[in-house]
C-alpha cells in the first residue's frame, strides 16, 4: 500500500531495537480496557478516491453557511467581501509555501510584505510600530498584558468588562500559569463602565475594547491621562478593524499598546481560522515587543534590503527569558490582509468603513422609527459602528434557534458567551456589514414584529 511503506519485517527490526517482540508490548502502559481488536463496525471500509471525494462533499453539503443565509452574526468574526484577487495571489507557489527561513534575509519577497504589512498596521491604530503579525486578537490581547508587566514590573491587571470575553478568556489562561493577577469588571451592557476610578498604581495595564463588545464607541483620552498619571499602560483591542477607517485611531487617544484582529480584511470567516491577529506599540517599548518585526536597510552596494531586526535569532525558544514563545506567525492571513488592504487604498477603506455604519444606522433607526411594531424590544446603544445591541425582552437563544432554522442568523445571543449571567438573557448583538442587503433586513424586522 502506498501509504504504508513499512514491511513486516522493517517493523519487527524497529520493535528489535525497542527492545520488544509485539507492539503490545511498545504500549504496555495504556490499560486494556483502552484497546480495540479488530475493525470498528460503526466505520466504513476503505473508499477509492472518487468515493472519498463523494461522500464528503454530501457530509459538506449539510452545512449551511452565512453565505446562503441571511446573516447578522459579529461579535468578533464578520463576514466581509474579501476581492477575487486576494486569493488569486496568496495562492501563488511562492506565496502559499513560503516561510521565513532561519536565515530569513535570503526571502526578501517575504520580509517586504511583512515590512509593509506593519506599516499599515501602524498606520491604522496610530502607533509607532507593529510587529509582523500574531495568531489572532486575543492571543494578541494576552501578549500586550505580559509585555505591560515586563515594562512596569508589576503583574497586575485591570480588564474592562466591555472587553469581548473570548479575550478576557484567553487573558485569564495565561494569568494563570504565569502569576497575573486579573481583576475582570461586570459586563456592562448599557455603557455606564468607569475605570479610571479603579486605577491604582500597583497596576501594569488597564484593557479595554475599541468598539466595545457591546458595539460602544468609547473616547478613552480621559483614560488614556489617568493611567499615565499612575505610570500604568492602556491597552486597547479592536476586534473590528474596519472600524478603523472612520474612528479615531486608538493611538491619538494616547493607547499604549494597541491590539486587534485583523479577520476582517482579506479573510473570510473560515469556521473560526486561521486568523490575523495585529499588534502596535510607542516607540520606547519596542524592544518589548512580542513577536517578530521587519525593519529596512540597505545592502553593501546600498540597494533598499529588509532584515529581522532588534531580536535575538533564537529569542523564541529562550523559554522564560524570550519577549515572547510565538515560533510562527499568521504569514499567509498577514499578507491576504496587506493585499486588501493595498486595493482599498485610503479612500477605499474609509467607504468601506461608511457602508458598514450606514448599514447598522439604517437598522438601529428602522427600530427606532417603528418602536410600536416591535413592543418592548430595545436598542441599548447610543453610539455604535457597525454593530449593536438589542433587548428583545425575553431570552434570546430559543428565538435564534427558531430563526436559524427558517434560515434567519439573526445575532449572537449573550447568554452563550455570559451564561452566568442571566441579567444578559435578552440581550441579542446584532452586526451588519456591507453584505447585509434589504432583504435581509426586512426578513429580520419580520422576525422580531412576529414576536411581538
Amino acid at each position: 500500500m502506498r501509504y504504508l511503506p513499512l514491511t513486516a519485517a522493517d517493523r519487527q527490526a524497529m520493535l528489535a531495537t525497542c527492545g520488544v517482540d509485539t507492539i503490545r508490548e511498545l504500549y504496555s502502559g495504556v490499560a486494556d480496557s483502552a484497546w480495540h481488536d479488530g475493525l470498528f463496525k460503526d466505520l466504513p471500509l476503505g473508499l477509492n478516491e472518487w468515493q472519498t471525494e463523494l461522500a464528503v462533499r454530501q457530509l459538506a453539503d449539510q452545512n449551511q453557511t452565512v453565505g446562503q443565509l441571511a446573516s447578522f452574526c459579529g461579535a468578533g468574526a464578520y463576514r466581509h467581501h474579501v476581492p477575487a484577487a486576494v486569493d488569486h495571489l496568496i495562492q501563488r507557489g511562492e506565496f502559499l509555501t513560503s516561510y521565513t527561513p532561519y536565515q530569513p534575509e535570503i526571502s526578501q519577497g517575504t520580509l517586504q510584505y511583512l515590512f509593509e504589512f506593519q506599516t499599515m498596521v501602524a498606520r491604522l491604530t496610530g502607533m509607532d510600530v507593529a510587529n509582523a503579525s500574531m495568531y489572532d486578537g486575543s492571543t494578541a490581547c494576552a501578549e500586550a498584558v505580559t509585555m505591560a508587566n515586563r515594562i512596569t514590573g508589576r503583574n497586575k491587571a485591570l480588564l474592562s468588562g466591555q472587553l469581548h470575553p473570548h479575550y478576557a478568556a484567553v487573558v485569564q489562561s495565561m494569568a494563570r500559569w504565569t502569576g497575573v493577577e486579573l481583576t475582570l469588571a461586570e459586563p456592562d451592557p448599557l455603557n455606564t463602565e468607569e475605570l479610571i476610578g479603579q486605577i491604582t498604581p500597583d497596576l501594569s495595564c488597564v484593557v479595554v475594547q475599541y468598539p466595545s463588545f457591546f458595539g460602544h464607541l468609547n473616547d478613552y483620552s480621559r483614560l488614556a491621562k489617568a493611567c499615565q498619571a499612575a505610570g500604568v499602560l492602556l491597552v486597547v483591542a479592536v476586534s473590528e478593524i474596519v472600524a478603523l477607517g472612520l474612528l479615531k485611531s486608538p493611538g491619538s487617544m494616547g493607547a499604549d499598546i494597541v491590539v486587534a484582529e485583523g479577520q476582517s480584511l482579506g479573510n473570510g470567516l473560515n469556521f473560526g481560522g486561521p486568523y490575523v491577529g495585529l499588534f502596535a506599540t510607542r516607540a520606547n517599548y519596542v524592544r518589548q515587543m512580542p513577536g517578530r518585526l521587519v525593519g529596512e536597510t540597505v545592502d553593501t552596494n546600498g540597494q533598499r534590503g529588509f532584515v529581522l531586526t532588534l531580536v535575538a535569532r533564537e529569542q523564541h525558544i529562550r523559554r522564560d527569558k524570550a519577549t515572547s514563545n510565538i515560533c510562527t506567525n499568521s504569514g499567509l492571513c498577514a499578507l491576504a490582509f496587506t493585499i486588501h488592504l493595498s486595493l482599498l487604498g485610503e479612500q477605499g477603506l474609509r467607504r468601506l468603513a461608511a457602508l458598514n455604519h450606514a448599514a447598522a444606522s439604517d437598522m438601529v433607526q428602522q427600530l427606532m422609527k417603528q418602536r410600536h411594531e416591535f413592543g418592548k424590544i430595545s436598542v441599548c446603544n447610543q453610539t455604535y459602528f457597525n454593530e449593536f445591541l438589542l433587548d428583545l425582552g425575553q431570552p434570546a437563544e430559543p428565538l435564534v434557534e427558531r430563526w436559524a432554522a427558517k434560515g434567519l442568523l439573526a445575532g449572537v445571543p449573550l447568554s452563550r458567551l455570559y451564561p452566568h449571567q442571566p441579567k444578559l438573557a435578552n440581550h441579542l448583538l446584532v452586526a451588519a456589514t456591507e453584505l447585509t442587503q434589504q432583504h435581509h433586513k426586512d426578513q429580520f424586522y419580520q422576525a422580531l414584529k412576529e414576536i411581538c
